[in-house]
């Protein structure tokens, strides 16, 4: 099962927890397992079956694009909040 790590602004959506591991190949799966077993968590997440903007995801310690990623069972992903700077 691949492992989340999930961000601050999540958690209380996901009672407190600051991982969960989830059966997922893809990100897109990743997501919908979490919001299966966190409802809301998704419309956090996703819009029109896309990253929303302000997010960016990581997996296995590299940065990648869109819900498609595949995931290993050992995978861990975080999901990161963009940061503004000034």
């Amino acid at each position: 099962m691949a492992t989340l790590f999930i961000p601050a602004p999540l958690r209380p959506l996901c009672a407190g927890e600051v991982q969960v591991d989830l059966e997922a190949g893809s990100v897109r799966a990743l997501v919908r397992a979490l919001e299966a077993r966190y409802p809301g968590t998704a419309e956090r997440l996703v819009v029109d079956d896309a990253l929303r903007a302000g997010w960016a995801v990581s997996v296995d310690g590299a940065m990648v694009r869109g819900l498609t990623a595949k995931l290993l069972p050992t995978s861990e992903v975080h999901f990161v909040p963009a940061v503004g700077g000034g």
